[in-house]
């Protein structure tokens, strides 16, 4: 089968690799019908992912079609439309009885597909733990429609979930690239008093105010006037940071109120400081780290019933055969792109 492949960093490679095969009682092959590029394929491209495993075929947002399952599976069948969590879980351990799946104890546990394991930028994938990393699609639903629901959408619900949001909050979000739209859309269904959105890219403020006219965008300079007109305690309630930069990561702390919770969304590249010394005083809440996926059935529903739909983001398709081009027009962010869809020859 073709697999799009991690060879080192700085280099990925379309290559022709064995079909996968169940390796455990729990395991499922996925027949991948459509799969899309992340930007933390790009970290690992770049050497920003040590977990990273050369040679490992790429990619952790994807759906398809059961093909095999393992004596244990019970949760789908041959045949079925599925998504694919971006986390691997046993289900079992500490840290997925409390929900905190991305910290599953297992060996491939947490965000192994397309890291540490081969994962779905290719024909077929094997997803361990099949019962908790894969959700049916319901029949209503397209596979674009459902495209994002195992990676940058549960990304944006566990952010939603953990901020702590209230109807009379003022919600701030640094970053509309993906992840950040993502984000968007579930802090929506939250129904906070306003939400300002601060974006530099003039094509994504755009986007912004073309599908979300009812949210307030602002680029940077102009963003510490609308806080000043816009929040009577010092700052934002609550903040979701899904740029990943450096000064993405200080604006966050900068324009949240005292007492506010910061979640940080995004991956970085580098390290980032934490100035105590300015920040004294403001009491601020901060929760990071890596999504837990455990929503993915009621995204699911969410999209059925017509209260999420990510479709928009979808700007470019390219067969799997080139895969190479889609990633040179993403990593370029050329032509206006916001996620670019691969489709399999098999789809």
């Amino acid at each position: 089968m073709l697999a799009y492949t991690y060879v080192e960093p700085g280099i990925f490679e379309l290559q022709n690799k064995p079909k996968p095969v169940l390796l455990d009682s729990r395991d499922a092959i996925v027949r991948v019908t459509l799969s899309s590029i992340c930007t933390s394929d790009l970290h690992i491209k770049h050497g920003s992912v040590p977990k990273a495993v050369p040679g490992i075929t790429i990619g952790h947002e994807m759906v398809g079609v059961v093909e095999k399952i393992g004596s244990s599976v019970s949760s789908v069948l041959p045949g079925d439309r599925v998504t694919v969590n971006v986390e691997t879980f046993c289900g079992n351990c500490f840290f997925c009885r409390h929900g905190w799946v991305n910290n599953c104890t297992d060996p491939n546990g947490g965000w192994a597909l397309g890291c540490r394991i081969d994962g779905g930028q290719a024909e077929y994938v094997r997803v361990p733990y099949a019962d908790q990393g894969l959700n049916r699609i319901p029949d209503s639903v397209t596979d674009e429609q459902a495209l994002f629901v195992g990676d940058i959408l549960a990304t944006g619900y566990w952010a939603a979930q953990i901020s702590e949001i209230k109807p009379e909050d003022t919600v701030l979000l640094i970053g509309a690239g993906p992840t950040g739209i993502c984000t968007l859309q579930c802090v929506l269904l939250r129904s906070p008093r306003q939400v300002i959105v601060c974006e530099k890219d003039p094509r994504r403020l755009q986007f912004i105010r073309q599908h979300y006219p009812q949210i307030l965008a602002a680029e940077p300079e102009h963003l510490p006037e609308v806080l000043r007109q816009r929040c009577p305690y010092g700052g934002a309630d609550v903040v979701l940071e899904a740029a990943g930069s450096q000064d993405s990561f200080r604006m966050a702390w900068q324009y949240a109120r005292p007492n506010a919770v910061v979640t940080v969304v995004a991956l970085y590249d580098e390290p980032q400081i934490l100035p105590l010394p300015e920040m004294y005083g403001k009491n601020l809440i901060f929760k990071t780290g890596g999504v837990d996926g455990c929503n993915c059935a009621e995204t699911l529903r969410l999209i059925e019933n017509g209260k999420i739909d990510t479709t928009p983001l979808i700007t470019h398709t390219y067969p799997l055969g080139k895969i190479a081009a889609a990633y040179e027009l993403f990593e370029n962010r050329r032509d206006g792109v916001i996620k670019v869809a691969i489709q399999t020859a098999l789809s």
